[in-house]
């Protein structure tokens, strides 16, 4: 939600519902990879934390409620989708939190999920 200087800062629970009601039409479409070549996108994962927890989850869009912290949610449900043999891209600006990802989870910064959303 960081991306771009919306005031997402000032009401974060309506940045990530604004965030996530693009996402639904984004399934099941084929894009260009960040590492380059095309991917379908099956599925979306948003992790949410803090007072963002509080959204609605759009149809065709998955919300995990982080218990704690964001970054270690992302950090654990990225691993257990990669560990099912999931194709797994997590989008980040966070340098921390790409540190911290597995061996073969693909990364892309906020630009590239904002440009497919149009935003």
């Amino acid at each position: 939600m960081g991306s771009r200087p919306d005031g997402w800062w000032r009401d974060r629970a309506a940045a990530a519902n604004r965030l996530l009601t693009g996402m639904p039409g984004l399934v099941g479409r084929a894009v260009a990879a960040p590492e380059g070549g095309t991917a379908v996108i099956a599925q979306i994962v948003a992790v949410v934390e803090g007072v963002a927890k509080a959204v609605t989850a759009p149809d065709g869009v998955l919300v995990v409620r982080a218990p704690a912290d964001g970054d270690s949610t992302t950090v654990s449900t990225a691993q257990q989708y990669a560990d099912t043999g999931a194709r797994v891209l997590v989008v980040t600006a966070d340098r921390g939190l790409r540190a911290r990802l597995a061996h073969g989870v693909a990364v892309a910064g906020p630009s590239w999920l904002n440009e497919l959303l149009g935003r």
